[in-house]
């Protein structure tokens, strides 16, 4: 399961969404997350999972990857499914039987609440699948520019969040290493009752722990030798600059969301939380 997280890596390619500016598309990701959440119909949320396929046609990212990206949050949504379906009220009863009790507004909840984790994590990983670590910490910077009049240092935010996304693969790589490494060694890990199990993970956290300080000071050394300063006075050597395909692309998010606000105000379908 460990080895199936897939965010922070980048996918290369020459797609158009690769070629998109970093800064429209972490504006765009943000969009369609709202989308996410006011999509309140089942034709908004149809609507929603083609614009999800086109996207990731577009991508050319392989679908294997994609939904390698998925994989680790099935049992989150089966959960939150679960939950839905025996918790929410209303509508027409479907099963009624001692304590248990389905309606049809919660099975319609637990579609919209499945459905919306999956898109939120296919596009999520777009973003990252399409996006070179350099280009996104620039884009982070720019975007949050303006909190520089109160003094924020946003160059080193920006390299903060960048880095600690773009280390949770080599995180997930050294776990699968030290794992293989102490069941090699005799260890086992995969079986015994909960207590047990968590006991066993004790000589996998402190070698992880241990590496991810020592790649910590490797990294820090490594732009003190590099003279890495960012904030003031810092170049790029590839500017960022928006083209018509940005603003297309900003255009056709904006028709999505207009097309999702008509089609619930249209079909008044059963509303979710």
């Amino acid at each position: 399961m460990i080895k199936d997280i897939t965010i922070g890596q980048y996918f290369i390619g020459d797609s158009l969404l690769h070629r998109l500016d970093a800064r429209m598309k972490i504006i765009l990701t943000i969009a369609f997350i709202v989308s996410i959440f006011i999509c309140k119909s089942f034709p908004a949320l149809l609507l929603m999972v083609l614009f999800t396929f086109v996207v990731v046609l577009i991508s050319k990212v392989p679908v294997k990857m994609v939904l390698k990206s998925v994989k680790p949050i099935a049992i989150i949504v089966a959960f939150t499914s679960i939950l839905n379906i025996f918790y929410v009220r209303g509508g027409t009863p479907l099963v009624d039987w001692r304590f248990i009790h389905i309606t049809s507004n919660g099975v319609f909840t637990a579609i919209f609440m499945a459905v919306r984790i999956v898109c939120l994590v296919i596009i999520s990983s777009m973003l990252t699948y399409t996006t070179t670590p350099t280009m996104l910490t620039d884009a982070i910077e720019k975007l949050l520019s303006p909190l520089k009049l109160f003094k924020i240092p946003v160059s080193t935010l920006a390299m903060m969040m960048t880095l600690a996304l773009r280390f949770i693969p080599t995180l997930i790589d050294e776990i699968d290493r030290i794992t293989n490494a102490q069941k090699a060694r005799g260890a086992n890990l995969d079986d015994g009752n909960f207590i047990e199990r968590v006991k066993a993970l004790v000589p996998i956290i402190v070698p992880l722990f241990v590496s991810s300080i020592r790649r910590a000071y490797e990294l820090a050394d490594a732009m003190d030798c590099r003279c890495y300063t960012g904030g003031p006075g810092r170049t790029r050597m590839k500017q960022m600059k928006l083209h018509p395909r940005d603003f297309a692309a900003l255009a056709v998010v904006v028709l999505l969301i207009a097309g999702i606000v008509l089609l619930n105000i249209y079909f008044k379908a059963v509303l979710v939380r």
